[in-house]
């Protein structure tokens, strides 16, 4: 079980095997996207429209086609990816999910959750897309078993 959703679990794979392979200017296809992630092919096509609609990858159309990072989306931050499918509220939400858990009314888990939850969305708007490159490439760290 991950911390993430579905959705940006896969979005996150995809986006950082795109990058990986963007380092020498390839273009990859979903097809090829879904096998090296372990995702549903068409799943992964609505969650690839909505990066590209951010900007966070890019495509192109045709026979060498396919979808790619450039130099700026790989300087982008990895919390983008989640702030283009799901927005910001994990970062700022409840552990619980209690719609009114704040400051002046906390949940049980508030102010430990709230600590975790800082960290992770400092590491998340800290770490670059591209970050992993070299290691995805070496074999280092794989998103495939």
């Amino acid at each position: 079980m991950g911390f993430f959703s579905k959705t940006v679990e896969y979005a996150m794979r995809a986006v950082f095997y795109i990058a990986s392979k963007s380092q020498d200017g390839q273009k990859v296809g979903i097809k090829e996207i879904a096998e090296n992630i372990n995702s549903p092919e068409h799943f992964l096509g609505k969650i690839l429209q909505k990066l590209s609609r951010q900007g966070i990858i890019l495509s192109v159309k045709g026979p060498n086609g396919g979808f790619y990072v450039d130099t700026k989306g790989l300087n982008r931050p990895i919390a983008d990816i989640i702030i283009a499918l799901e927005g910001d509220d994990i970062f700022t939400g409840c552990g619980l999910g209690l719609s009114y858990c704040s400051e002046s009314n906390p949940c049980p888990l508030h102010n430990e959750f709230k600590k975790v939850r800082n960290q992770i969305s400092h590491m998340l708007h800290i770490t670059s897309i591209g970050e992993f490159n070299i290691e995805l490439l070496n074999g280092t760290l794989t998103l495939n078993k």
